[in-house]
């Protein structure tokens, strides 16, 4: 490999995350990196029994190797990057866990959290680190994941899942910090991840298991890509802007190269969003409409003769504007959804992960509400929010409008009271780990700057 000019943004990105320091970070940073931890943590409880989790583990087991690190929840020990790989399939299933990378004001859509905590969380057990370095990884991995989304033009027209394109980055950053690389190497782990990529949106149109394999797959190469480059394998030099390199490869071009470097060492960007509800964060206005209607009216689901339900174009165009139907993967159908969730939201009085079990899909009920439900296209709604008219029996009509969707960082966060009880939801409902265990991780979540080895964490995550 040639060399590089110390002043290319691959050279930068790469020495920040192996200078950063824990003292680099401010208090708010801080706080929302241990909010997301805990939430991500809380999600990947949530989903472990999730359909197909269970039969990927015996995959896993089965194809054996060095015992290096632990498939969460199910205590099982594999290699390093197995382990990775299913921790964060595990934390997507129920598509719960933070999203939308925050730069600079600015949402980019993406699910990084979903694959660079239980990345970082699982090689800090294998190297055995604290909780104050596995805190350090996290943010260099989660900040380069982030400029390099947002420096894009956010395109999708090519169809590529940035799911399985950007986290790859951001774990060869986390792997490679603690793996010890020199520069040199970390720039060689990012050419190597660079042949790694790959995923595709279609797994969403389809309704299929497959929708959450990207997010351990971008896990699964990282680590490989950063174990790679420390035997001594080399890559590309500018995984970023070779000729074909990234932003030539998967995106639409890179729009906005300053993002890379600007203020690189001094702000940290990750995700910015909790979500309040298991599903794609598109209907989540919708479920915040219904939600305040029925708390707002009283009003029954049998008081109801229609909902309709005013988006944006973009809103109808996406897969959860289409007619809700059941297919092999019921799950992967329900979530994605505006009719289910809405309907779920008047039935129930709340959306959680229960709903999206297969027999809470199939209910009869659910089916006939949606028969309620009409969406409509229009201009005045912006992406994402929505305005929601119901016809009642008795011929009143009630509007609920919604802008401020509920775990926007900026207009409508949540709190840490709503990130407590929504972690709660998920070991409720997953039964797997003790709410004692739960009690005594949560805790050790919230001050995990002071753990001195993030293994005391596992045998609390563990049934």
């Amino acid at each position: 490999m040639t060399t590089m000019e110390k002043d290319t943004a691959i050279e930068r990105l790469a020495a920040n995350a192996l200078e950063a320091r824990f003292e680099d970070f401010d208090r708010e940073t801080l706080e929302a990196t241990k909010y997301r931890i805990i939430d991500t943590l809380g999600c990947l409880i949530g989903g472990a029994n999730d359909t197909g989790n269970p039969e990927l583990i015996k995959l896993l087991k089965e194809h054996g190797g060095k015992k290096e690190a632990t498939i969460l929840i199910h205590g099982v020990k594999v290699p390093v990057a197995n382990a990775a790989f299913m921790n964060s399939i595990m934390a997507r299933s129920f598509d719960f866990e933070p999203v939308s990378p925050l730069y600079e004001g600015l949402s980019c859509p993406g699910h990084i959290s979903g694959t660079t905590v239980p990345s970082a969380l699982t090689l800090a057990e294998m190297e055995n680190t604290s909780g104050k370095e596995m805190i350090t990884a996290l943010l260099v991995g989660d900040n380069i994941a982030t400029r390099i989304l947002a420096a894009s033009g956010f395109g999708f027209s090519l169809g590529w899942d940035g799911v399985g394109t950007i986290n790859v980055f951001g774990v060869a950053a986390i792997a490679g910090r603690l793996f010890g690389l020199d520069n040199l190497q970390l720039r060689n782990a990012f050419g190597i991840a660079l042949n790694q990529l790959g995923t595709t949106f279609q797994s969403f149109w389809d309704g299929t298991t497959a929708f959450k394999l990207p997010q351990g797959l971008a896990a699964q190469a990282g680590i490989f890509s950063a174990q790679l480059a420390k035997t001594g394998w080399t890559g590309p030099e500018d995984a970023l802007f070779g000729k074909f390199g990234y932003y030539k490869m998967f995106t639409e071009g890179c729009q906005k190269p300053q993002v890379l470097t600007d203020n690189l060492g001094k702000k940290y960007y990750y995700d910015g969003t909790i979500k309040p509800y298991p599903c794609c964060r598109i209907p989540h206005a919708a479920i915040q409409c219904a939600l305040a209607l029925v708390k707002k009216h009283n009003i029954k689901p049998d008081d109801i003769v229609s909902v309709n339900l005013d988006l944006a174009q973009g809103g109808l165009d996406h897969i959860c504007g289409h007619p809700f139907k059941i297919g092999a993967f019921p799950h992967g159908n329900a979530a994605f959804s505006y009719e289910y969730v809405t309907a779920t939201a008047f039935l129930f009085g709340a959306v959680k992960p229960e709903h999206f079990t297969e027999s809470a899909i199939h209910n009869l009920q659910v089916a006939e509400f949606i028969k309620k439900i009409k969406l409509t296209a229009v201009k005045d709604v912006e992406f994402e929010k929505a305005r929601m008219t119901v016809t009642l029996k008795d011929g009143r009509k009630l509007t609920e409008t919604v802008t401020e969707v509920k775990g926007d960082p900026l207009a409508n966060p949540m709190t840490h009271e709503d990130i407590i009880d929504k972690f709660w939801v998920n070991v409720d409902f997953s039964k797997k780990i003790s709410k004692k265990k739960a009690a005594a991780l949560l805790e050790k979540l919230l001050n995990l700057e002071k753990v001195d080895s993030v293994r005391k964490l596992i045998p609390l995550l563990v049934a």
